[in-house]
């Protein structure tokens, strides 16, 4: 019997095979789990109505339904009450399916058995009967998004809804908007919290290294390899690893992934058996992965695995009034960073000039600026100049609206020069200046990023 499990937790289980109903009554009951068991949906209806559940295990296919109805009836009744679905071997897409209707996460058959545990538990966890785990993370405590507008507090609602699944996540957004902490959030608000959060820029992993780098490898498995090595899948087992920029995984990584994603099981490099996982996946990217599967750069298979549930996060322009709480929030951060005696304020002139700003680099390029603008000022009190948000193409748009698309007074090729400039520039500070990041923004290679800043006096 888990110890760390309340003896009072009672299950649900919805299954018309008796032997299906059996081995999941034993394996809940040492638990310490009471079980009640149907073996159809009506009578899973009339008994879940009857009486209190705090989890519900149901078959996919039954006599006279599908188990995704009892997932709806359930989570219109009993949102609290986590239901796991039972499903074929290998059918994805009733996975993916459960999971879009609210199912909490699902069981393939075969059942494993350890498996099962470890996905009782944390259901458990959830529906708050493990006495032996720490509180919840109150927003006091665990990443938060800063902001007051409707379209935070609609992101704030998506996020605590999520955060009670185990549903894949995809979470889209310019770059530099906060996908990671959008990520961060979820984890932190769910039962895996006092899992590891691993993240992880797959742009970042040169392709030969990356099987190694996300499963692991074993002493002797190629040169260099001097002892057992514990990848991505294997720290993040029990929490939440986040991949970030997945539009960068080559074709032949996407395969691996998508394998380790459906059979929850890697195999690290130079091993012969594969070893579960239990990890839960967010990943994010700037590039719409839609489009990147229309030209056969991202499997379509793995984009309907991994995108089960989409999150968009706003860009700053949708959201101008945060700005000013965001500005202080960043402030105060940087006074703590250098060891400023107050923190720094904005003058009522630069907060209307931030306000007014398009911020293609989305928050960090608000964090770039308020940083440099701290640097430079010799007050406390930032001024207007300082921030210096100046754009060529922007101060000739405000001086003559009606030629802001084309100024005839300059030739061509300055024009353009202009626009590369500032393009350049906004990626750069996007970017945290790294330039291999920059160059993949712009959709060139590095060496072509080089060429243009000598080009334009930018190194």
């Amino acid at each position: 019997m888990n110890a760390a499990v309340q003896t009072t937790a009672r299950a649900l289980i919805v299954d018309d095979e008796a032997d299906i109903r059996e081995l999941l009554e034993i394996t809940l009951g040492r638990m310490g789990i009471e079980t009640v068991a149907v073996s159809d949906l009506a009578s899973a209806r009339r008994t879940f109505d009857a009486q209190p559940f705090d989890l519900c295990l149901t078959d996919m296919r039954l006599p006279d339904g599908e188990g995704i109805a009892l997932v709806r009836h359930i989570n219109d009744r009993s949102p609290a009450c986590p239901v796991a679905v039972i499903t074929a071997y290998g059918s994805a897409e009733a996975a993916v399916a459960s999971l879009k209707a609210g199912a909490f996460d699902f069981v393939s058959k075969p059942i494993d058995v350890a498996g099962l545990r470890t996905l009782v538990a944390q259901a458990l966890k959830l529906a708050g009967l493990d006495h032996d785990a720490p509180p919840h993370p109150s927003l006091d405590v665990s990443p938060r998004l800063v902001g007051q507008t409707e379209a935070m507090a609609a992101l704030r609602r998506t996020i605590a809804k999520l955060a009670r699944s185990q549903a894949p996540v995809y979470v889209t957004g310019e770059s530099g908007t906060g996908k990671e902490l959008v990520a961060r959030m979820i984890h932190a608000e769910g039962p895996r919290v006092n899992g590891a959060f691993v993240p992880v820029n797959c742009g970042a992993i040169p392709a030969e290294l990356m099987e190694s780098e996300f499963f692991g490898y074993l002493r002797g498995a190629f040169t260099g390899a001097t002892r057992d090595t514990a990848g991505l899948f294997a720290r993040a087992d029990g929490g939440t690893l986040f991949l970030d920029e997945i539009a960068d995984l080559p074709m032949s990584m996407q395969v691996k992934l998508l394998r380790a994603i459906q059979e929850r099981s890697i195999r690290p490099v130079g091993a012969t058996m594969e070893t579960a996982v239990d990890v839960r996946i967010v990943s994010a990217s700037h590039r719409d992965l839609s489009v990147e599967v229309a030209r056969g750069r991202f499997r379509e298979d793995l984009y309907y695995r991994l995108n089960v549930i989409e999150v968009k996060v706003p860009p700053l322009r949708d959201r101008i009034a945060d700005i000013p709480m965001l500005a202080e929030r960043i402030l105060a951060g940087l006074a703590r960073k250098m060891r400023l005696e107050r923190a720094p304020v904005l003058s009522d002139d630069a907060r209307s000039a931030l306000m007014d700003y398009n911020f293609p680099g989305n928050i960090r390029e608000l964090e770039n600026i308020l940083e440099r603008a701290v640097t430079l000022a010799e007050s406390p009190v930032i001024e207007r100049g300082y921030l210096r948000l100046y754009s060529p193409l922007a101060e000739a748009a405000a001086a003559n609206p009606a030629d802001a698309l084309v100024d005839e007074s300059t030739d061509l090729e300055s024009q353009l020069e202009a626009l590369e400039r500032e393009r350049i520039q906004s990626a750069l500070e996007a970017c945290r200046y790294n330039k291999t990041k920059a160059a993949q923004r712009l959709g060139i290679t590095f060496r072509a990023l080089r060429y243009r800043l000598a080009k334009l006096g930018m190194e």
